[in-house]
């Protein structure tokens, strides 16, 4: 029997794929709400995704948020957890006084260059308030609390180490989570600006309701947007991670107590840019628009944006010099200022100056006719002088640039062009100086005539006054 013949085919449905990247990690999360510039750039074999990077690039770019223990400093913290890890460099987002505790982030490496944005934002506290004696009511409290809203003045307390200047500092909002009317205590939650003092606050809270008040307990539970409840490991969890790695060698413990920096910037409006962009901006660079893939709808100019790879690394901040609707209609132009690199130099490879300007200049420079510099010398072509805007001095310069050949016709025509541009800017450069001259002449007359008759005026008056 003949077997019967089976045809395998996929027939074409009009159904769209469905890509869903809310789930995504890091920077890459709603990356398909993106607002899409171009879909064409060649991507490069460099860098890595933020959790599949190395250990030695993990603790390069990464944080922890510590739970700060009471009683020591927080530079004492970071220094420990430096000498722990054996990294180069450490540092905090904020600091907190020995006796409070909770979210202190500890940046490693590179993640430090992300430290003076962390430190100012804004920060959440949980705070134990000690009345001197018993408030009239609860409701008073509450009414109390909710009047230090907005913008208050504050003066350091005797206790901080900085200068006792009045400032002013935003409470965003309060609440009170607990009252114990047996021992005169009161627990609040408040939201402040960075550089608010908790224990001035109480103090105000205190004469306002008249019986007085201090700080007893402090606890912060959030800092930018990392909570008590994003990863947050303590100094013991640090030093037996790095135990096991060093006995065992495995990182998993590590993994877990570090996190990528990217994580702090997921609140930043994004921009993704080409592979080949990348290691121009870690040089400096300004972002123009053939570099721009993908972007945010909520950019608006002098607005603090983040650059990112397509693969969800963060490569720098920048300032914003276009709106997201000038972005999607211009076809030119700088969209963003860097303001902090982040990422390492030649992470990517050197995209630049392969074009066909730059591989001309590499050749003159190689055969001698430009300097090491790319600058022009006495061989360098007439042609190359002019195309670049350089121009031979007007006075007093005899240097004819000719090319380097053996075309004698070709030198001779170059020699009589730059000597025909001397001519004419001597030319211009004396008849300029004649006329110069000529003016200066006539304006020191005017002005002695005028002299003159202002001093027979004056004669005239007198004799007049003498009459």
């Amino acid at each position: 029997m003949e077997e019967a013949k089976v045809e395998y085919k996929i027939e074409p449905e009009k159904k769209e794929a469905v890509i869903d990247a809310s789930n995504w990690p890091l920077l890459l999360k709603n990356y398909d709400k993106l607002n899409i510039r171009s879909s064409h750039f060649t991507p490069l074999p460099m860098g890595n995704s933020p959790y599949s990077r190395n250990l030695e690039e993990y603790l390069k770019y990464g944080i922890i948020n510590l739970d700060k223990p009471s009683n020591p400093s927080s530079h004492e913290v970071v220094s420990w957890i430096r000498k722990i890890l054996k990294c180069e460099k450490t540092g905090h987002s904020g600091t907190l006084d020995p006796k409070v505790t909770g979210v202190l982030l500890v940046c490693l490496n590179r993640a430090t260059r992300l430290v003076k944005s962390q430190q100012e934002s804004g920060k959440e506290y949980v705070c134990v308030c000690k009345f001197h004696s018993k408030p009239n009511s609860v409701e008073e409290v509450k009414l109390v609390l909710n009047n230090f809203q907005g913008a208050i003045f504050q003066r350091p307390p005797l206790i901080c180490a900085v200068k006792r200047q009045l400032r002013v500092r935003t409470i965003y909002d309060s609440k009170l989570l607990d009252y114990d009317d047996i021992n005169n205590i009161c627990v609040f939650w408040v939201k402040c600006q960075a550089g608010t003092y908790i224990r001035t606050l109480c103090e105000h809270i205190g004469l306002l309701l008249g019986v007085g008040a201090h700080m007893q307990e402090l606890r912060r539970v959030k800092s930018g947007n990392m909570t008590e409840y994003d990863n947050m490991c303590t100094l013991h969890d640090i030093l037996d991670a790095q135990f096991i790695y060093d006995t065992t060698g495995d990182e998993s413990y590590l993994r877990k107590i570090i996190t990528p920096l990217e994580k702090l910037l997921i609140n930043f409006p994004r921009i993704v840019i080409k592979d080949s962009a990348v290691n121009a901006i870690c040089y400096g660079a300004k972002l123009t628009i053939p570099g721009v893939l993908r972007f945010d709808t909520n950019i608006d100019i002098n607005s603090e944006i983040v650059l990112m790879t397509t693969k969800g690394e963060a490569v720098a901040l920048a300032i914003a010099q276009m709106t997201s609707t000038v972005i999607a209609t211009v076809d030119h132009g700088i969209v963003s200022l860097t303001k902090r690199v982040i990422m390492d130099r030649d992470t990517y490879d050197v995209k630049w100056g392969f074009g066909s300007r730059s591989m001309e200049k590499k050749k003159l420079i190689l055969s001698g006719l430009l300097d090491k510099y790319g600058k022009p010398n006495e061989k360098t072509p007439l042609s190359w002088i002019k195309s670049e805007g350089y121009a031979p001095k007007i006075v007093g310069d005899t240097t004819i640039y000719t090319l380097n050949n053996d075309n004698s016709d070709k030198m001779e025509e170059n020699k009589k062009s730059t000597t025909i541009i001397q001519q004419n800017a001597l030319d211009n450069g004396n008849l300029n100086f004649n006329e110069r001259e000529k003016q200066k002449r006539e304006n020191k007359l005017l002005e002695a005539n005028n002299n003159i008759e202002h001093s027979d005026t004056g004669v005239v008056k007198k004799k007049r006054k003498k009459k």
